[in-house]
Parts: structure tokens; C-alpha cells; sequence
């Protein structure tokens, strides 16, 4: 039997009438990028949110690495190695790099922050970076300051709300790869939603796709691209 990192069973978030999540199951194995697909509205975004417990769960159960979270808080969760990161980019503009980073490490208890910030932003190609302020950076480079952000602490699951918002495409691919490697050496695991589908079905082992708050197909890119549900519904018949 396989020993997923994080497993969500039977997920549900009803307010009221409207099912925002409806029995949602998902599985993440180490080392592994589950792609997270869908139109607006469809519940990416909330499931995220029902992992890191930011939202109440109506009924189910998350599970990181093995233990039962469901009842943890969002700082409870990202201390025991579950971190975020959202679309909108939470740099601070007047903190230089590596300050922030050092920082954001101090407050997740490491026995040596400014170590593991070194570590993270040469990881991510900042350490060049190191004494700039956050302001005087691009934005690609801001969108990977928040990366750096999410990965301190050595986190085993990171789950990133549309990354690649606002980057041009180089700056996409960029990204898609930092990510690609820091699955195979710090051996996390990622949860990505994301609308740039190149980046989705170029970097992720597993898609799963999303439609009014279910899971409508899930299997690996050349899977999910020949789904019919879904090439109708969203890749578009000439998918």
C-alpha cells in the first residue's frame, strides 16, 4: 500500500445549499506534482484552502504524512511541514532578500535560519539577490522571493495557488523547472492549480481536474488530455 504525504477523504464544504467542495479525494506521493485544472469557480482555490485549514471542513478528513490534521489550525499544519503559497505575491517591498527569508526561517523555530535561507535562495537562483529590497526586484523574481517564502523549514507538501499569475512565458518556464528540481532534491511534494496548461501538463506527474466543486477525472497528463468529460467540458474538443 502506497504512503501518501498528504490524502484528503471524502472533502466537503457546503455553505448552506451550495456545495463548494463535494467529497473530494485526492492523494499526493513524496516527490510528486499533482496539477490542479479547472474553469473559475470550480474549487481549486477552496480545496487548498480546506488542506491548510483555512476553511471548516462539512464532513472528511486530511491526512499529512500518515496523522490526521483535520482538527490542526493553519499554523499547527505548516509547522508539522504543510506550506502555501497564494496568488498574490506577500513579499515585504522595504525588507532586503535574504532578510525576509531569514526571517520567515527564525519564526518556523530552524536550528540555523540564516543556513537554511542561503540553502533556499540558491535553490531558487536568489542568492545573488541576497542584500537587494524586495521592491527593486521583477516580478518573476518576487513570484520566486514567495517561493523562497513557502520553502523555508523544509516543508514536505507545497501547495501553490496560480504561481505563474502575471509572468511572461519565459518567466514561466523558469519557474516550472525551480519547481521541477525541488521536487527531486528536497524531495517535496507539490499541489499546483494553475491555468498556464503548458506548465501544468509539462512538469506534473498526476492532473486532476475540477468542475463545480468535484473531481470530474484524474490520471496522468496523457490521461486527462484524452478524457473525453474533460477535452468537452474544458481543454476544448481540439485538445
Amino acid at each position: 500500500m502506497t504512503d501518501y504525504v498528504l490524502q484528503t477523504e471524502d472533502v466537503a464544504i457546503h455553505y448552506g445549499g451550495v456545495k463548494a467542495l463535494d467529497g473530494v479525494a485526492l492523494t499526493l506521493e513524496r516527490g510528486q506534482i499533482r496539477g490542479l485544472i479547472g474553469p473559475n469557480g470550480a474549487g481549486k482555490s477552496t480545496v487548498i484552502d480546506a488542506i491548510t485549514g483555512r476553511r471548516r471542513l462539512t464532513r472528511g478528513k486530511v491526512t499529512l504524512g500518515g496523522q490526521d490534521v483535520s482538527a490542526l489550525g493553519v499554523v499547527e499544519r505548516r509547522q508539522r511541514g504543510l506550506s502555501r503559497s497564494f496568488q498574490r505575491t506577500s513579499v515585504f517591498g522595504q525588507m532586503r532578500v535574504r532578510q525576509q527569508v531569514e526571517l520567515a526561517s527564525h519564526q518556523m523555530g530552524a536550528d540555523d535560519p540564516g543556513a537554511d535561507a542561503d540553502d533556499v535562495l540558491q535553490e531558487l537562483s536568489l542568492d545573488r539577490m541576497a542584500d537587494t529590497l524586495a521592491v527593486d526586484l521583477g516580478y518573476g523574481e518576487q513570484r520566486r522571493l514567495d517561493l523562497a517564502l513557502a520553502l523555508v523549514g523544509r516543508p514536505s507538501v507545497l501547495l501553490l495557488d496560480e504561481p505563474m499569475a502575471g509572468l511572461s512565458v519565459q518567466e514561466s518556464l523558469d519557474l516550472a523547472q525551480h519547481l521541477k528540481a525541488l521536487t527531486t532534491r528536497r524531495k517535496v511534494s507539490v499541489l499546483l492549480v494553475e491555468h498556464d496548461m503548458d506548465v501544468v501538463f509539462g512538469i506534473s506527474d498526476q492532473v486532476t481536474v475540477f468542475e463545480l466543486g468535484r473531481v470530474i477525472a484524474q490520471g496522468s497528463p496523457a490521461q486527462v488530455r484524452a478524457d473525453p468529460r474533460v477535452r468537452e467540458a474544458y481543454l476544448g474538443s481540439a485538445a
